[in-house]
């Protein structure tokens, strides 16, 4: 089932749990503003005030040098999207990312669980991270809690907007900075931790072949061939390596009928149009390395090893992704608060307010625009 469908079901049953317990549910700091539903409380607040307390000086020199990767990040990126506008109905640069759902137009697709649980670690880290530095730069914290936009998890953390307006613009910057610098930093940890397991898996597992990890919704592969199935052959080219099988499905054009010999037997697929090249065949097949356990004196133990290298790739890529996204010079994002602190050191509110403002109005068009794009 399409993962669309999991959500509209999630979002009835919740929502409808919502309706009938609502006097109960306000008495407990929840408030019910259709389509949010947050939680407020204070204990979030006494932990935040821990993690700040334990060292100060370091959450402060931690952000000072997060201010400069915050203003390279965000110059790195905006370049990157304004880069891809001539190619941007074959590469969108931005696309929406839900988890468990095909997005037209995106290449990359969400694994619903570890998406989910890469998307709690960023909106979590990112939001304490404010209220950590918050904290430590002595600005109250007017809320903090959980949300949850229709079915999408989140938390929030809000300074009091009078402090935070009247402190000093170094404040400032290091609490803006702070939740994508947060993620980014989050992003690199999981990153080594990949690393370290992927040195660890050849000492365990032998590669054999190429299986299939998915099969694309609506596709020529949909209802003919099966996730888990091996790939052995295509057009009776033999697939020996992930490189073998790369070269091999380029080579094809739209219409071709072509068969693909599986381990399960045969089948005939007449592919279409890939969607970021009209001039190479869609099989809609997404595969990935076939391995094979060279020792079984641990038991299926070793084969843990490849769940937390998902989950480790999707709190990389989600936290980078989304961490970098966070940085554009766009209001409301953190980068166009930043932008705007940062200008006003030399010159006047005024001026600055109307050029971040025009700034965050072309941004949102190409933006909107690359999305409008893939789903075309």
């Amino acid at each position: 089932m399409n993962g669309i469908y999991y959500y509209l079901i999630a979002f009835v049953i919740i929502w409808m749990l919502v309706t009938i317990f609502h006097d109960k549910l306000s008495n407990h700091g929840f408030e019910l503003n259709f389509p949010i539903i947050m939680w407020k409380t204070q204990k979030l607040k006494g932990l935040i005030s821990k993690i700040s307390n334990f060292s100060p000086t370091f959450w402060k020199w931690y952000m000072n040098v997060g201010i400069v990767v915050a203003f390279g990040a965000m110059i790195l990126v905006t370049g990157s999207i304004i880069s891809s506008i001539p190619s941007i109905f074959e590469t969108p640069s931005v696309s929406i990312l839900i988890p468990g759902v095909d997005i037209p137009g995106s290449q990359i697709y969400v694994p619903f669980i570890y998406g989910l649980i890469g998307l709690a670690t960023v909106v979590i880290i990112h939001e304490f991270s404010h209220g950590i530095q918050s904290v430590c730069e002595k600005i109250p914290i007017k809320s903090m809690g959980l949300l949850l936009f229709f079915i999408l998890p989140g938390a929030f953390v809000e300074p009091d907007e009078k402090s935070l307006k009247n402190s000093k613009n170094a404040s400032k910057l290091r609490i803006y900075a702070a939740g994508s610098v947060a993620n980014i930093t989050l992003a690199v940890v999981a990153l080594m931790l990949i690393s370290l397991i992927s040195i660890g898996i050849p000492h365990y597992f032998a590669e054999d072949g190429i299986s299939i990890d998915r099969i694309v919704s609506d596709s020529p592969s949909e209802g003919i061939l099966k996730e888990g199935m091996i790939l052995q052959a295509i057009d009776n080219h033999k697939i020996n390596d992930s490189e073998s099988y790369v070269n091999i499905v380029k080579s094809f054009k739209p219409g071709d009928n072509v068969t693909v010999q599986t381990n399960q037997g045969s089948y005939s697929v007449v592919l279409s149009k890939n969607p970021n090249n009209d001039s190479v065949g869609f099989f809609g097949i997404q595969a990935a390395k076939h391995y094979v356990l060279l020792n079984d004196s641990l038991g299926p133990i070793p084969w843990i090893l490849f769940e937390l290298f998902e989950l480790f790739n999707w709190v990389f890529i989600l936290n980078l992704g989304i961490g970098l996204f966070n940085l554009l010079p766009l209001k409301p994002l953190d980068g166009g608060h930043m932008l705007e602190t940062l200008l006003s050191y030399k010159f006047k509110e005024q001026l600055v307010k109307k050029f971040v403002n025009a700034l965050s109005g072309v941004m949102a068009i190409i933006i909107v625009f690359s999305i409008i794009a893939g789903f075309l």
